[in-house]
């Protein structure tokens, strides 16, 4: 079912006890109003995800532009559950799923953290290889 955004609809979920009622793509939530792009900056509530956005304001005065950051709470439904900090998604506004949300991700775009985890001892062996030689350096109290 189509939810009159041009974004692609993921795969229908197979759970039989799938929240319906909260998901744009198979239940009956309508989306509505803005459509908004930002990247998630806090993914650490249960299904709802902080989309950080930063745009330009012009700054008559100065005559030039200052950066403002505003921070939209967004429902994430069931069958985007892979949505992570760092991840550069598209919202779209619905009507109130609670008393600070009012919208609702619709589609992952890209993934802007491209980062995996570090390991340590990888990192040090990079370090040595750059270096060709490693040496240790006393403290600067003892000699």
């Amino acid at each position: 079912m189509a939810i009159g955004l041009d974004v692609e609809t993921p795969p229908e979920p197979d759970d039989p006890d799938y929240d319906y009622e909260k998901c744009p793509f198979y239940g009956e939530l309508p989306v509505r109003g803005q459509v908004l792009e930002g990247i998630v900056a806090s993914a650490d509530m249960d299904k709802t995800v902080i989309v950080e956005r930063e745009y330009d304001v012009f700054v008559p005065k100065y005559d030039r532009y200052m950066k403002r950051r505003s921070r939209v709470p967004a429902h994430v439904p069931g069958v985007l559950d892979h949505v992570s900090v760092g991840d550069r998604v598209k919202i779209a506004e619905t009507r109130p799923l609670s008393k600070t949300k009012s919208h609702v991700v619709v589609e992952v775009t890209a993934d802007e953290l491209e980062l995996g985890p570090v390991d340590p001892t990888e990192a040090a062996d990079e370090a040595e290889s750059e270096d060709g030689d490693v040496t240790t350096e006393a403290p600067a109290g003892e000699q």
